[in-house]
């Protein structure tokens, strides 16, 4: 399934964890590789914010 450009608001508070470009882009955003940002995305399902927060204290 992929993400729906059309589509404002609340679908673009979710990551698509399928979607091999979302994980590249969520990795490099948060400076990470690829394998970690996936772990992230999948540990915190399609949640934008949880994942940019678990990313943020995976840096650290």
């Amino acid at each position: 399934m992929s993400d729906n450009k059309q589509k404002r608001g609340q679908d673009r508070k979710l990551v698509a964890r399928g979607d091999k470009y979302e994980v590249a882009y969520f990795a490099k955003k948060h400076g990470l590789e690829p394998k970690d940002a996936k772990r992230i995305i999948e540990a915190h399902g399609s949640d934008r914010d949880a994942a940019d927060r678990a990313a943020n204290r995976f840096k650290h």
